[in-house]
């Protein structure tokens, strides 16, 4: 699961503070603000070391200006003397333009008009900082290595003279010549790929996809494995991150060590045409492809082997996408809706576009907005016994099973009970909450929080039937502690990748709730999590994982959290 980060949500981040004068709306200064400023030292004559006379015959170097640095928010009192060096300097006459060189290169921020407002440093222009690594480029060096084991980011380890090499295109066990694609002499690690295999491990197969390999698509991680040898690698991560950041093992974490497949079995050679949706880049001369593996280049494709039927039949790769910048492809897995949304270059008309089936079209301009070019806004899916609007590109889950599958895991581990209260946490377009609302009853309760303001609009059009069920627009960091609710029975929570973190779980763990669901896309953040979680006093029940991004590194859990009596 990959989410985008949500927009800025227009909700009240808190009330405004209101010592030290702050007004509503404005953020109060903090009192040692106000102090004055340290006396600067005296001679026993009373002069500073600005003060003080010259020594007969020195010579005192001669002071660079300095910048003029913004006046503070809060107006300090008028200087008479200022008052009247202004006035001097007005009866003189316009200033004269500063010369070239050391004048020059004074901020422009000087030449304000009286009472006009600096604008805050975020909304500043930022200058690029290039930062030049130190050492030695080893970029196409080549080296002879034995493969240590898989690591979190679709890579294995592996040293050479001491150094560590993360290195794609292998795995355990094997023996290859990995060629180096980023580091110098100086780095901590390197980044490798696996150009030659010497001695091959068990589940190494030919990858089935073209495009696949070292220096071409970054999409997949193990196009050259076997299924169940992906699965066992899946596993081997979230084994080493649990131990790592929870200091758990699978047994006291609740879960068997299997990454469960989801589909059915295919032949061999065949692989899942699971991805509903493809993100497509398009280069300066209009072809299009996918992006390669930590790189803006593109790789050219005529197919991607994992891209769901719905998508291929669309025709993407075969049409000329001049003027433009990216292309993402969805469709919807329960319905017939197709949608298209197309990123221009800055400056670029948007093409004419026909395509093999009937498409929505949309477009994203310059500031990230979304446009309808013709057709729906949003696509239907089909989950949990109930239709759900998704608009204008928002998330939903990319694999056909997927919404099923941890919709079923989630309340297979919660139970829910008839006359509950629970919490639906990065809720999206309302699945868990819908779920959760059909169990609990009228007697029930349904809060649900997200930061998206299109997703939050799309949740209460899916859940509009159900009175019980309320859906809030904002940070669940900044709502949550809000909204006065001091217990409940069940929350589900489905965080970005990066987790709940720290500050929010300690807050879940003060509800009391007699159980907890963490839906996660990244082994890490539930790892740490879960840490969290046995500071709170709460410990995992159950613990499942799901491959439900075949040929990626990427996996999906589902942990049932209990208190620890």
């Amino acid at each position: 699961m990959t989410r985008n980060n949500p927009p800025r949500s227009s909700g009240r981040q808190g009330r405004p503070g209101r010592t030290s004068g702050a007004k509503p709306g404005q953020v109060a200064h903090p009192r040692w603000s106000s102090r004055p400023a340290r006396p600067e030292a005296t001679d026993r004559e009373g002069n500073t070391a600005r003060s003080l006379p010259p020594v007969p015959g020195e010579q005192r170097p001669e002071r660079p200006e300095r910048p003029v640095k913004a006046a503070p928010a809060k107006a300090a009192p008028k200087d008479r003397a200022g008052a009247k060096d202004k006035a001097a300097a007005k009866e003189k006459g316009p200033k004269q333009a500063a010369p070239k060189g050391e004048g020059a290169k004074k901020s422009a921020w000087q030449g304000r008009k009286p009472g006009a407002v600096r604008p805050p440093k975020a909304l500043r222009p930022a200058q690029p900082v290039l930062r030049q690594p130190s050492g030695d480029p080893l970029v196409g060096e080549r080296y002879e290595v034995e493969v240590g084991p898989v690591a979190h980011g679709g890579h294995c380890v592996a040293r050479h003279e001491g150094r560590v090499l993360f290195v794609r295109h292998a795995l355990p066990g094997e023996r290859v010549v990995a060629q180096v694609t980023e580091g110098t002499t100086t780095s901590r690690f390197l980044r490798a790929d696996a150009v030659e295999v010497l001695e091959a491990a068990k589940d190494r197969i030919e990858a089935p996809c073209p495009f696949s390999g070292p220096g071409k698509c970054g999409g997949c991680d193990w196009q050259h494995v076997t299924p169940g040898g992906q699965r066992k690698l899946k596993a081997a991560v979230l084994t080493e991150q649990l131990a790592k950041l929870a200091g758990l093992t699978p047994e006291e974490a609740r879960w068997d060590g299997s990454v469960e497949p989801v589909g059915g079995k295919l032949p061999p050679g065949e692989v899942p045409a699971w991805r509903s949706r493809v993100q497509y880049a398009v280069d300066e001369e209009g072809v299009i492809g996918l992006r390669k593996h930590r790189s803006h280049d593109v790789q050219p494709i005529d197919r991607c082997l994992i891209a769901a039927p719905g998508v291929t039949e669309l025709g993407i790769e075969s049409r000329d996408w001049t003027g433009l910048a990216a292309v993402e492809a969805i469709a919807s897995s329960g319905s017939s809706d197709r949608q298209v949304i197309l990123r221009p270059r800055p400056g670029e008309q948007l093409p004419l576009v026909e395509l093999d089936r009937e498409t929505s079209i949309a477009r994203i301009d310059e500031q990230d907005l979304f446009h309808r070019v013709h057709g729906r806004t949003f696509v239907r899916e089909r989950a949990a016994d109930r239709t759900w609007r998704v608009s204008e590109g928002g998330f939903w889950q990319i694999h056909p099973e997927a919404p099923g599958t941890l919709v079923d895991a989630v309340l297979t581990g919660l139970d829910p009970q008839w006359g509950e209260s629970a919490l639906d946490l990065y809720c999206g377009v309302g699945l868990f909450a819908g779920a959760l609302a059909e169990r609990v009853g009228e007697e029930g309760a349904v809060l649900g929080i997200e930061s998206g303001k299109q997703a939050v609009a799309d949740a209460r059009h899916n859940l509009a039937a159900l009175e019980h069920v309320r859906i809030e627009c904002d940070k669940v960091e900044t709502l949550l502690p809000r909204t006065g609710i001091t217990s409940t029975d069940l929350i589900v929570l489905d965080p970005p990748r990066a987790g709940a973190g720290r500050d929010t779980v300690a807050h879940l763990s003060s509800l009391a709730a007699r159980r907890i669901a963490y839906v996660a896309c990244d082994p890490a953040a539930l790892a740490r999590d879960l840490a969290f979680f046995r500071e709170g006093g709460y410990r995992p029940v159950s613990l499942r994982a799901f491959d439900l991004f075949p040929m990626t590194q990427h996996f999906e859990c589902v942990a049932i959290l209990e208190p620890v009596r």
